[in-house]
């Protein structure tokens, strides 16, 4: 066990204002692996000053020199690779292949985006008698989850670097420990002192103060929806900008003439990667009437492929992840619907570790809660439905509209069904994920975009000048 001491605040790192700790665990074993600083209002209060100090300095920087920056972090994460992944299979318990293609690259993919999207962004532009100046926000607060640590940090910080911003970081505390190897890497990119700011903490504290503060311009946010709402409300009473990735129940709508094998295939596949916890996974998957029982054949075999505690499946995060993912288990039983794979009960021979049998439901009606709520484990919904009109309402049927996939014999078919979808990314029979197009969410999925060019756009001002 590891214990780290000390926040990175103006460019190098000095002692916490208080003596609590967090205990960071590994949830493959339950082992405390490290403990880091527990931050304090005062903490938050001197990063934010530090970022205050920072703005005016690093706004005036041409994008040139911003890219050059954001491309030297680019590589200072990428020399990390293996640290990154090892430091991600130990906090979050993905397994090792997992977290170097998508804990460790990704983020290093989302950083050289926008290195490379300063060389051609346009600061200013010309409207008719008028010069409209894109001026950057100023301080970003950006408050991160533990599903996808690196990766929520990197989207983030490179597109409110690349705008010139300066940003104060407060990750979750499950998995602060990689975090603080991304403050590493900007220190070596040679960023100048206070441009960002780490302090780890607890939510309801440092979370709480970084979101208040009357020196933050922004408060970018990826979580739970209702934590979401708190954030919301707290910068709406400061007239403040926010930018919220929330909660997400997404439909896998697969139409008459799909590949029902591949889109039932690729369905499992996306819900159980990660150990279920991504907010975009598709976790309801709808089916015809007429292809149900086979759909629902081919997903139970597909899920015995992922064994807990083997090289697809890793345990969540927390105890309390756990035992709120058995809770929707055992409520889908009770509420009804058919189990064909997985349950409420420990995996066999695993006594130790977070982990959770991958579930696939049967019989599942749209009001159910696990329907309706989002699980945020490995656990999917198979629903039957008549025609496309019943479909669409099911789709449509939840307060959250993050993400989605529709597959059908072409494309066109496909595309037109995921365009009445109110949802913000929609994959269509089977397409790629896309790092620079924008992610984000409808109704209660959240506010604003991130990635690509969408998610620079969050953190500039518009400013006009008629001449």
């Amino acid at each position: 066990m590891k214990a780290y001491d000390g926040m990175y605040i103006d460019g190098a790192w000095r002692p916490a204002a208080g003596d609590e700790r967090i205990e960071v665990v590994n949830p493959a074993d339950e082992q405390v692996i490290a403990t880091v600083p527990a931050g304090t209002a005062q903490d938050v209060d001197e990063a934010v000053r530090a970022a205050r100090a920072a703005f005016p300095g690093w706004a005036a920087t041409a994008p040139a020199e911003r890219a050059a920056r954001i491309a030297a972090l680019r590589d200072a994460l990428a020399a990390r690779r293996e640290e990154i992944a090892g430091t991600v299979s130990a906090e979050l318990g993905a397994p090792p292949a997992f977290s170097r293609a998508v804990h460790a690259d990704l983020p290093v993919a989302v950083a050289g985006s926008y290195a490379e999207l300063l060389g051609s962004h346009e600061f200013e532009e010309k409207i008719g008698n008028s010069t409209v100046f894109h001026e950057p926000v100023g301080v970003v607060g950006a408050i991160t989850p533990w599903n996808y640590p690196l990766h929520q940090i990197v989207a983030k910080a490179a597109p409110a670097f690349a705008a010139g911003c300066t940003v104060v970081l407060k990750p979750a505390e499950d998995t602060p420990l990689v975090a603080r190897l991304f403050a590493e890497a900007v220190h070596e990119a040679g960023f100048p002192a206070g441009v960002f700011n780490l302090v780890t903490g607890r939510g309801p504290v440092a979370g709480q103060a970084l979101a208040g503060h009357e020196g933050v311009d922004l408060v970018s946010f990826t979580g739970s929806t209702a934590v979401g709402r708190q954030i919301a409300a707290t910068a709406g009473a400061a007239v403040k900008r926010v930018a919220l990735e929330l909660g997400g129940k997404s439909a896998n709508v697969i139409l008459p003439g799909a590949d029902l094998a591949k889109a039932v295939n690729v369905g499992i596949a996306n819900v159980f990667s990660n150990a279920g916890q991504t907010c975009s996974a598709w976790t309801r998957m709808l089916v015809h009437t007429e292809q149900y029982d086979e759909a629902v054949a081919l997903a139970a075999t597909a899920a015995a492929k992922y064994v807990p505690g083997g090289d697809r499946l890793g345990p969540v995060v927390s105890a309390r992840q756990r035992d709120r993912v058995r809770g929707y288990i055992r409520r889908g039983i009770e509420e009804g619907a058919r189990l064909v794979a997985g349950g409420p009960d420990a995996p066999e021979g695993r006594s130790t570790g977070y982990y959770i049998r991958p579930t696939v439901f049967a019989d599942v009606t749209p009001g159910m809660t696990i329907a309706q709520e989002e699980i945020f484990g490995p656990v999917i919904c198979v629903i039957r439905y008549e025609d496309e009109a019943d479909a669409l309402r099911i789709a449509n049927g939840t307060v959250y509209g993050l993400a989605g996939a529709v597959w059908a014999a072409d494309e066109a078919t496909a595309t037109a069904f995921a365009r009445r979808m109110d949802t913000g990314q929609v994959d269509i029979n089977g397409g790629r994920f896309n790092p620079l197009a924008p992610f984000g969410g409808y109704k209660d999925s959240g506010i604003g975009r991130e990635l690509g060019a969408h998610g620079l756009t969050e953190y500039l001002h518009t400013k006009s000048l008629q001449f």
